[in-house]
């Protein structure tokens, strides 16, 4: 499965990375293929599911949803009621603490470079000025309607970009609210579109329509946009044989498979007509218009040969919850440190209140992160993997000048560094030198039949430069010196 702790609840289903990187498209589009270079190279990104639901405490959309789950159980028993209830979060939402200069300042100070923000998830809620449904934060009905900061992803997008983030906006390509997707004449059985697609082609062609016109909104009028960050894979294009299978893999609460083609390759092309240069992440669906992978709640075992991205909530849930637990700051940068050791991105999701703001443990995880990454970032931008990956705690990352780093990721209680590494996998280069980040002192190496000891003098072991995972810095020395 992964080297994520296996025993976590997740509060949403996560995207298996059998499923997840099976299979690459690679880009032929110089624009895209330097672009997709840039975001390699920024590593660790922001992610951030917010809506109405957020009033509620719960997983935002998926209790819309009639595939029974356990995390996402509703608190009514009449669903029409529910759905009632949920659809009139719109009438009751006003973020009062809504700043997203705030947010822009936490996550540059913790080292992240882009972030991705979800403009409308599966319930349809839209987090900007969509002309296309009244369903949407600027809507008169909705009382933040009036404030001036009303239109929320325009003004998330034009903050963080002053802060020089890769902009990307989430997309849900199925959506729940629409009479398209989810037609009022039929039951929803699962979270699929809930009529024949066979018999009724003029009402999926106005889905159709609906979100090529939805996405050419988000291109156009929210300033220069890097990724589009499409979710929702069950909507798709799909061969005959495709569905068969499909239906005999999917879950038991999944009923109607159908080819849900929303013709991405129009949407790629129409999108970058408006936004040159941009990456389509059409998430778990095999093709050219997935630029990158995304295994979700898991780091894959080995170095992947493509572009990817890990995507990970700070909570077990990806929308804000009451009174669940955050991931621990160790967790967090072992976890980006195995990501970027293995050549992929860290993408967390941090979920904002109702009010507005994240959770103060949520600035204390992110400020941790920052405390780390002043003394260590060296190591994790600009960098790629190098063979091994890992050995025993040491994870490694290199340069393209040749300059290798040893990340040590330290136990929980693991206060001080150890007196001695030994790689039986690593060999050091020649006449390489060795530094701790953050440290003063000299650190010498030796060879021996099995392979090379680090040895840390115990002034240096006695006072770690930072807490969680330390980096031996490895470099060439020059002419011998």
């Amino acid at each position: 499965m992964s080297d994520i702790d296996k025993k976590e609840t997740l509060h949403a289903g996560a995207i298996e990375i059998e499923n997840a990187v099976k299979e690459y498209f690679p880009e032929t589009d110089p624009l895209v293929i330097r672009k997709l270079e840039k975001w390699q190279n920024l590593k660790f990104g922001l992610l951030m599911h917010w809506a109405p639901s957020s009033q509620w405490g719960i997983v935002e959309s998926w209790s819309l949803c009639s595939e029974d789950e356990d995390w996402c159980k509703r608190k009514i028993e009449d669903y029409t009621e529910y759905k009632r209830q949920y659809e009139n979060l719109k009438n009751t939402f006003y973020p009062k603490k809504f700043d997203p200069a705030k947010w822009a300042n936490a996550a540059e100070e913790a080292g992240m470079n882009y972030v991705i923000f979800t403009a409308k998830h599966h319930d349809g809620f839209c987090m900007y000025d969509s002309k296309y449904t009244n369903y949407k934060v600027t809507d008169r009905d909705c009382p933040f309607h009036s404030h001036p900061n009303a239109n929320i992803t325009k003004e998330i997008f034009d903050e963080f970009r002053k802060k020089n983030f890769m902009i990307g906006t989430y997309f849900s390509k199925p959506d729940w609210h629409s009479d398209y997707f989810w037609w009022q004449r039929f039951a929803t059985p699962d979270r699929n579109a809930n009529y024949d697609l066979i018999k009724y082609p003029e009402r999926w062609q106005k889905f159709v329509e609906f979100t090529h016109n939805q996405i050419d909104e988000l291109m156009s009028g929210y300033g220069a946009i890097d990724i589009l960050w499409l979710d929702g894979c069950w909507v798709k294009k799909y061969k005959p044989e495709d569905i068969e299978a499909e239906r005999k893999s999917a879950s038991p609460n999944i009923f109607r498979i159908q080819n849900q083609d929303i013709n991405m390759p129009l949407i790629a092309k129409n999108a970058r007509a408006k936004q040159p240069g941009l990456i389509v992440v059409d998430r778990a669906v095999p093709g050219q218009e997935q630029n990158y992978l995304t295994p979700e709640n898991q780091v894959p075992k080995e170095i992947l040969a493509f572009p990817w991205e890990t995507c990970m909530p700070i909570t077990p849930s990806w929308s804000y919850e009451l009174g669940l637990e955050y991931k621990p700051a160790r967790k967090l940068i072992h976890t980006l440190v195995d990501v970027v050791a293995k050549g992929g991105n860290f993408l967390l999701n941090v979920a904002p209140t109702a009010d507005g703001d994240f959770e103060p443990e949520a600035y204390h995880r992110l400020h941790e992160i920052s405390e780390w990454m002043k003394i260590n970032h060296e190591a994790i931008y600009f960098s790629h993997p190098v063979v091994p990956y890992k050995e025993g705690k040491v994870c490694f990352t290199q340069l393209n000048d040749g300059t290798i780093y040893a990340i040590y990721l330290a136990d929980e209680n693991e206060n001080i560094l150890p007196s001695k590494i030994i790689f039986t996998k690593f060999h050091f280069p020649q006449n390489a030198g060795i530094e701790l980040l953050g440290s003063i002192g000299v650190i010498n190496y030796k060879k021996d039949k099995e392979g090379f000891e680090i040895d840390i003098p115990e002034a240096i072991r006695d006072n770690p430069p930072c807490k969680y995972a330390w980096t031996f810095k490895i470099s060439i020395k020059k002419n011998g010196n």
